[in-house]
């Protein structure tokens, strides 16, 4: 699951973030309005948690822009606002949620939950490639019907691959989707993961989804 944290709040998008990460969500930042409207144009996400008070873009301008291109994308709004007429504008804007700070990470973590059962995209929670299929919300994975164990990193990892089946993705582009680092040319841990992942879910079967694109990286399913 890939989240935006739209809050200029170092100390509390640090706090999300951290929380997120620890439960194996993809958690991407944008610390002002601009770079959050560009962000959630640019890029798909499973979820938005949206901070009102926004430096440059208010929250309720993006929420109301999003509605607009983007109506099945579930968003929690995160704020300091507690009045009622507050919540019901940005609910009645398009909000899915409303969290007022201070908040409870594990409140935030249910209400995240919450909103992903009930999005629109069910399809998006089964991610398929021929026999290999992963079941999102559950956080499970079979191949020809076998249940297949995973780390929580090698979840994720498969879950980036699921999503982009057919297509070539890079090691640049796994580390900065699967780790949320910078790429370093000498570290070795995308070749690392994707054989724990390869020896789980594909050598052990006649039929391999997964392979490697000599100097551009790996794919899973699709022609060779």
């Amino acid at each position: 699951m890939r989240v935006l944290i739209a809050e200029d709040d170092k100390a509390v998008a640090s706090f999300i973030q951290k929380g997120l990460a620890a439960e194996q969500y993809a958690v991407d930042l944008a610390r002002d309005g601009e770079e959050a409207q560009f962000m959630v144009e640019q890029f798909d996400y499973d979820l938005l948690i949206l901070d009102l008070g926004l430096p440059h873009v208010h929250g309720l301008d993006i929420l109301k822009r999003l509605r607009a291109t983007k109506r099945s994308l579930p968003v929690l709004v995160l704020t300091a606002r507690t009045r009622v007429e507050d919540r019901v504008r940005g609910l009645d804007l398009g909000a899915d949620d409303y969290l007022t700070k201070p908040f409870s990470f594990s409140e935030l973590s249910a209400r995240l939950r919450a909103l992903l059962r009930r999005s629109e995209r069910p399809p998006d929670m089964v991610l398929r490639v021929e026999d290999l299929e992963m079941h999102r919300a559950e956080r499970t994975v079979r191949r020809a019907g076998q249940l297949v164990e995973l780390t929580p990193k090698e979840f994720a990892l498969l879950e980036y691959l699921l999503r982009n089946a057919g297509r070539c993705v890079t090691r640049t582009m796994i580390i900065e989707h699967v780790w949320n680092l910078s790429f370093d040319p000498i570290t070795n841990i995308v070749d690392v993961y994707i054989n724990y992942l390869r020896n789980k879910v594909d050598n052990r079967f006649s039929r391999k989804l997964l392979r490697t694109v000599r100097g551009v990286g790996y794919q899973l399913g699709g022609e060779e």
